[in-house]
């Protein structure tokens, strides 16, 4: 006899994410399977969890080699002394990782396999560099998928620059809002805005000795920069092949450590525990684009989320884009025209940083605590990610 399933809704019971360190910054000392497991042994303690109940964790990670080889995400819960009987596993969909992370939990417990997961993620971009992942001199890359490519692999510099050709953004454009993605994230360290959602680190040595240092607030935050510094900036990358004149150190992210973990419940689970109830997750979309300019996909799976749902930009109260490079980020916005006060309203990854695989969970994060602290409703979540994909999610907020 078939079994009936219940509607289960997915449940954001509480996020944070550490402060994020620059590369070869205040967190360089940290094994990343350390870090993650600093972040999960933190999100479990301050909502009272057992961590016995957890149903299956799933972590994002880029660079999965190295010290961040060999499935992170299980090595940093067994390293917290979390209960080894609970699963986890890594995922990869480029900086949409943890991303991806939170689509799967949610979506697990909205299916009835979960009724307590965590979508986590981390990167030390430190020690698991972008480039570990050629072992021995040969990359990712075959010859069949670089023939499938027409040959070319899009350097993404040079694909931020192609793409801000195409929607017709400036280089003055793009310093301009890096200029203000700065400015908002040091008002929102300042006023004390990201202390609810930042796990502060103890500092390490080389040999992972504490020094009695602990890393506060975010360590990228260019609180000196002007327009006028931005504009003396020289391209970030030079080609005949593939030229990216616009593109500078200034207005792209920054390489970054750091580490985020969201727990998810089933909303009848939560009740039954006397779980905070902070949002739900109200639809997801996916979707790949071209492989060679491989940051176009976030207008186009915005389009396939709003089409699918009947939702227009003027029904959310926070829209986040990854701030991966101005670019992409204006090229959303010259699409999709949101208010530029709801859009990346506390700063983003210019300012804040991108450490890989953390930052899906980052942003929503950060995004959840704008809509609790302005009283909005819906909040709208999108980022580039490697191979030409992107994701987008809708919350809404319940508390």
């Amino acid at each position: 006899m078939p079994v009936r399933m219940e509607v289960r809704e997915a449940v954001i019971v509480d996020t944070l994410r550490t402060a994020i360190g620059k590369r070869k910054g205040a967190l360089a000392g940290w094994h990343p399977t350390d870090l993650l497991g600093h972040a999960l042994r933190e999100l479990l303690e301050r909502n009272d969890v057992d961590p016995g109940k957890i149903d299956d964790v799933v972590g994002g990670c880029v660079s999965q080699a190295g010290e961040q080889g060999c499935n992170v995400t299980r090595n940093a819960w067994v390293a917290a002394s979390l209960p080894p009987h609970v699963p986890a596993t890594s995922v990869d969909r480029q900086c949409g990782s943890s991303q991806q992370a939170m689509h799967f939990v949610a979506q697990g417990v909205m299916a009835g396999a979960y009724d307590l997961g965590i979508a986590c993620g981390v990167e030390s971009m430190t020690r698991a560099p972008m480039s570990s992942i050629a072992r021995g001199g040969i990359g990712p890359f075959s010859p069949a998928f670089l023939e499938a490519c027409g040959g070319v692999l899009g350097i993404q510099f040079w694909v931020a620059q192609v793409l801000a050709d195409r929607f017709g953004v400036t280089r003055e454009e793009m310093d301009a809002f890096s200029l203000e993605s700065q400015r908002r994230a040091a008002e929102n360290t300042d006023n004390g805005f990201f202390a609810k959602e930042i796990l502060p680190v103890p500092i390490r040595d080389e040999e992972g000795r504490e020094t009695g240092a602990v890393l506060y607030a975010d360590e990228g935050i260019r609180r000196s920069t002007t327009l006028e510094g931005l504009a003396a900036l020289k391209p970030a990358w030079e080609s005949e092949d593939q030229p990216a004149p616009a593109i500078t150190a200034g207005n792209a992210s920054q390489m970054s450590d750091g580490a985020s973990a969201m727990l998810i419940a089933d909303r009848a689970t939560a009740e039954r525990l006397g779980l905070p109830i902070r949002a739900r997750f109200v639809h997801f979309a996916v979707l790949a684009d071209d492989p060679v300019l491989v940051l176009s996909a976030p207008n186009p799976v915005t389009r396939k989320l709003l089409e699918r749902t009947g939702m227009s930009i003027d029904d959310f109260d926070a829209m986040e884009c990854n701030e991966a490079f101005a670019a992409i980020a204006l090229m959303w916005a010259k699409e999709f025209k949101p208010d530029p006060e709801k859009y990346n309203a506390r700063g983003g990854a210019i300012a804040i940083g991108h450490p890989l695989g953390a930052s899906g969970v980052r942003i929503m994060t950060t995004m959840l605590n704008h809509l609790e602290a302005t009283g909005g409703r819906y909040g709208f979540q999108t980022m580039c990610e490697g191979g030409g994909q992107a994701n987008a999610t809708v919350i809404e907020r319940l508390a």
